[in-house]
């Protein structure tokens, strides 16, 4: 009997057995490439060969493309990038994406795509984030995931506006036009965001470009758009470019509201531009001669005292004042504040003859005859550039009146003295004159 029991405990042994099935082996295996990925990690800070070299026996223990394989990948690339292993990076780049159609799912591989591009985009080295770009771009039209091919080609268009190859950007357009597109070529109702975001794109290269017409159109066109709910970026974006657009137009108030637009929506998604569109804001508010300050809405009052701002405030304080000596110094003094912006730089005469044009009209209405050099002595300007400043004014009905040249006045009103835009008017008359004559004595000489 005792022999009886021992051998069926042994047989009980034998079935509980010490045997292991295919998906315990499985598993062990799993936990293996995943400890020798965190080690890996490990030695990221400390020693980058060690983990590198670490990583690649992550690849080595997976049997095929896995999870483990294409973490230690997208580490391995974004290593080889930090130590500026660039003839490698592409390479292993490349593999990494060989992995993303059947080894990961698709979120993670978005997340993982756009971790990479992000990690690399703040290279100075285009020619290679392009090839980035690109690489991406073919890879995921393989994989036909089209949410992330069109944000991987917005990227690569914005990288080609940076470095102005407006060729290669208007093809890259074109695309993303079409897949903002349904079969018949309309535009697809239900990609309204996508295609302001195309839009904001395409206004920057005209902008750039300085293609009015275009620019002008689309702008309108980007305004119709009303099935989106866009990034504050994309629409501040539009309405900055939009915005200078108005002002090449002179349309300063409609210039400004766009300024004040681009400023709310820069300020609402966090980005430094809100500062420029701020400056832009104030510029157009003198040149449209309003009395309002622009720093008096809640949403700029917060930037009065900015470092960047205090010489736009100190201008706004000196035009509110219409102190002519005092606009003029602080644009001396604050010259490379101020000037260092190219679009500000072009209208600074205009505004500086707008302003002196203010000031002038407010300075003559107690008087029915003025002296230009006191005129000049107040508006800090040659008599020259004096004269010339007001022959525009009653040449264009601003001014009633006429300029004394013996006596070197301004006759305001309807009084009867010589002026020099009498003047003007009769060398004009005998300009026409002379041309007239000489067409006729050139047409005579042809006759014979």
């Amino acid at each position: 009997e005792l022999r009886v029991c021992v051998r069926r405990m042994e047989e009980d042994e034998e079935d509980y057995g010490f045997e292991y099935s295919d998906e315990e082996e499985d598993e062990e295996e799993e936990v293996m490439i995943e400890n020798q990925y965190y080690v890996s990690k490990s030695y990221i800070d400390s020693d980058v060969p060690r983990a590198l070299a670490s990583f690649e026996e992550v690849l080595k223990m997976e049997t095929e493309k896995g999870e483990w394989g294409f973490k230690a990948l997208k580490q391995i690339v974004k290593l080889l990038f930090r130590t500026s292993q660039f003839d490698l990076v592409l390479k292993r780049y490349k593999e990494m994406l060989t992995y993303i159609q059947s080894a990961v799912t698709r979120n993670y591989s978005e997340k993982s795509i756009n971790s990479i591009l992000e990690f690399i985009s703040n290279t100075q080295n285009m020619v290679l984030l392009q090839q980035f770009y690109e690489t991406t771009l073919d890879a995921l039209t393989e994989a036909k995931n089209e949410r992330l091919w069109f944000k991987t080609n917005l990227k690569l268009g914005k990288l080609l506006f940076d470095i102005e190859d407006y060729i290669r950007l208007n093809k890259v357009i074109k695309e993303l036009h079409k897949a903002c597109q349904n079969v018949d070529g309309s535009a697809d109702l239900k990609k309204g965001t996508q295609l302001l975001e195309v839009y904001a794109l395409e206004i920057q290269m005209y902008t750039a470009t300085k293609n009015t017409k275009k620019l002008r159109a689309l702008y309108e066109k980007a305004l119709q758009v009303k099935s989106a709910i866009p990034h504050p970026l994309i629409m501040g974006i539009i309405r900055e470019c939009g915005g200078k657009m108005l002002m090449g137009d002179l349309e300063f108030e409609r210039a400004k509201t766009d300024f004040y637009e681009a400023f709310k929506c820069y300020d609402e998604a966090g980005n430094s531009r809100r500062i420029q569109c701020l400056k832009y804001l104030v510029l157009a508010n003198m040149l449209a001669r309003s009395e309002i300050n622009p720093f008096d809405s809640p949403e700029a009052k917060s930037y009065v005292g900015h470092p960047e701002i205090v010489a736009m405030t100190n201008l706004v304080n000196a035009y509110t004042q219409k102190d002519v000596k005092d606009f003029e110094s602080i644009l001396e003094k604050q010259r490379d504040s101020i000037m260092k912006d190219p679009f500000i730089a072009a209208h600074i005469q205009q505004l500086l003859a707008s302003f002196r044009t203010q000031v002038l009209l407010k300075l003559i209405q107690p008087y029915t005859r003025i002296g230009l050099d006191f005129i000049s002595k107040q508006l800090n300007i040659p008599l020259l550039e004096l004269e010339e400043l007001l022959v525009t004014l009653i040449l264009d009905k601003k001014i009633i009146g006429s300029i004394d040249q013996v006596e070197k006045r301004l006759i305001l009103g309807n009084q009867q003295v010589q002026s020099s835009t009498e003047f003007y008017q009769s060398m004009n008359e005998w300009v026409n004159r002379v041309s007239s004559l000489k067409s006729s004595v050139e047409a005579v000489s042809l006759r014979l």
